[in-house]
């Protein structure tokens, strides 16, 4: 929505749009007014560089992430803040605590605090567009429905496949799964694919669904053995769920990996600090980060937007000590 469609439906010049917008003296109130109606409606927001209200050193990009206490959503953050460093630009920081009214919340205000708005989401895409009208939006591992929204996606296929194929290497062929949603996700079909694609069968009690934390990796490997003691290796939706898993199989006293190899998803630099190290389908989060400001700052500032290939994080197997 652009300053020429306002004119056009309030019936006035696009002089008399900015002079309404920025409350100039120039026009009568009722002109004003309906100007200014006309724009609500259509959810147009003037852009803050058109309007010449700030310097590019002040635009601002809002971030929004569910935990940060996860270290995944703090590495990416720690990307996207860098990235609009070396920009002169700033970022606000919202954590959500994966908590859809709070996201909801936080949506409220961030929207006219921001030049754009990048990050992840639950609410619908409906939502997001009610409460972000006129401000680029970018979305983090999640496809866009909205053709005004923008999406940075994460293939992590070719990851899993190796991740499986090394597993089967080493002579594992009971291999569970600690899947970190309830219904299957993403990461499971492509575990699930990458196991049939070497001939392995997952038996349905080998995938155990948890918490997407260090508690919830553990409670969930504890619940796979107990019910499947002849499971050898596991692959977790998660380098933090995995890192519980590793914890857990120590209590149970097992070696790993000589009695049970673990392999986790995302690379996280925690993973080099636990014993053993953890191996990983490991993803360059800080590149994720940077990605969407990216984008983000190609459409404020009306460049031409990185095109849907490039707007893909991929994933490969990092092998450390725990496979």
């Amino acid at each position: 929505m652009t300053i020429h469609d306002v004119a056009r439906s309030a019936g006035v010049s696009r002089q008399t749009v900015s002079r309404a917008l920025n409350d100039k003296a120039e026009i009568d109130g009722s002109t004003k007014q309906r100007v200014l109606d006309v724009a609500r409606e259509l959810g147009y927001r003037p852009s803050r560089f058109a309007r010449g209200l700030v310097r590019p050193d002040t635009t601002t990009i809002g971030l929004v992430v569910p935990d940060l206490l996860n270290p995944f959503f703090t590495e990416v953050a720690s990307g996207a803040l860098e990235a609009a460093r070396a920009r002169g630009w700033h970022v606000v920081v919202h954590d959500t605590t994966d908590d859809p009214e709070q996201e909801l919340a936080t949506l409220r205000v961030i929207g006219a605090q921001v030049d754009a708005v990048v990050g992840y989401f639950s609410r619908s895409d409906e939502d997001l567009d009610r409460l972000t009208a006129g401000i680029p939006v970018v979305l983090i591992g999640r496809e866009p429905r909205i053709p005004r929204f923008s999406g940075i996606g994460i293939d992590g296929e070719d990851g899993v496949r190796e991740a499986v194929a090394h597993l089967v290497s080493r002579g594992h062929r009971r291999i569970g799964m600690l899947d970190g949603h309830p219904a299957p996700s993403v990461r499971q079909t492509w575990f699930r694919r990458a196991a049939a694609e070497c001939g392995i069968a997952v038996h349905p009690g080998w995938i155990t669904a948890a918490a997407q934390t260090v508690g919830g990796g553990g409670t969930a490997l504890a619940a796979l053995l107990a019910a499947h003691p002849d499971v050898t290796a596991v692959f977790a939706f998660n380098d933090v769920m995995a890192i519980g898993a590793l914890r857990e199989a120590r209590r149970f006293g097992l070696r790993v990996p000589a009695d049970l190899a673990v392999i986790g998803f995302d690379g996280l630099a925690l993973g080099t600090l636990v014993e053993p190290e953890l191996s990983s389908v490991a993803i360059d989060t800080r590149a994720l980060g940077a990605l969407a400001v990216e984008q983000a700052a190609r459409l404020v500032t009306g460049a031409a937007p990185l095109e849907p290939g490039e707007l893909i994080i991929r994933a490969g197997l990092h092998l450390r000590e725990s496979a």
